[in-house]
């Protein structure tokens, strides 16, 4: 095979990596507490055809030598983990993170999911869940309507009881905070979970110890600039293309040969 062959069809198989992630970004544009994803990309071993540094004679060495590089591949896709921007609903039960860490949801397995996404509903029982219906963790329980609950910026639930003057402590949200963000494994859902790389959950109180505090009546969009997407959709098109118009090329070349020889 002729080696621009294999070199362009690695660039064609990352540029289709690519435009998936950028698709799946696109996506997402309105998902809330979503994290959009970069393909990362690393170049493949090369072939050391003269060693750069090589003896050419007794007093003189080759400056650069000659490498061939053999292609690219995505090596994998990070998670970027800046802050969205903060919408408002005047919802109650809505919260936003303002700053660093995760909610704790409790998954169908009895494991821990994390979550950005603070759309938090009451089930049958008062308990606070998601939109899945998963419980936050620790379970917080109210039997009152939903507009009489207040979420202060350090995650603490209280209550307005009809008859008296003070409102009544239910709970307090936490949040987790991780080493590693980029490290945590995307299940769906708007939800992660703890991997070897994320390190070990550490848990807070929201707006002490490095924590963002919470934002009752409000929810973090995306992360996802629409605009940067695009220019990141149309730079890969024509990277693409130009991988297309080496195979094409090559092609040629190989034609020539087998026409002509």
């Amino acid at each position: 095979m002729h080696a621009a062959l294999h070199v362009s069809k690695t660039g064609l198989s990352a540029q289709d990596t690519k435009l998936t992630t950028i698709a799946n970004n696109l996506a997402n544009a309105s998902t809330i507490g979503f994290k959009r994803d970069r393909a990362v990309f690393e170049d493949l071993l090369y072939q050391i055809q003269r060693q750069p540094g090589a003896q050419t004679t007794e007093d003189t060495q080759l400056p650069s030598g000659l490498q061939l590089g053999t292609g690219v591949r995505v090596v994998g896709t990070q998670k970027q983990f800046t802050t969205g921007s903060m919408e408002v609903t005047d919802n109650s039960l809505d919260i936003a993170i303002n700053g660093r860490g995760f909610l704790q949801i409790l998954q169908a397995d009895g494991g821990i999911g994390y979550t950005r996404d603070g759309q938090l509903h009451l089930n049958q029982q008062g308990q606070l869940v998601n939109a899945n219906g998963q419980l936050l963790q620790p379970v917080i329980t109210t039997t009152a309507d939903a507009n009489n609950i207040t979420i202060g910026e350090d995650g603490t639930v209280s209550l307005k009881i009809p008859g008296q003057p003070a409102e009544q402590v239910i709970g307090n949200i936490q949040l987790v905070n991780f080493i590693n963000p980029a490290g945590l494994q995307a299940i769906g859902s708007n939800t992660f979970v703890e991997t070897a790389s994320s390190g070990n959950p550490l848990p807070g109180v929201p707006g002490e110890n490095g924590l963002g505090q919470l934002k009752a009546g409000m929810l973090e969009s995306s992360n996802v600039d629409i605009v940067e997407e695009m220019v990141n959709m149309i730079t890969t098109q024509r990277t693409y293309e130009m991988n297309s118009k080496i195979v094409s090329t090559s092609d040629q070349m190989l034609q020539f040969i087998t026409q002509n020889l």
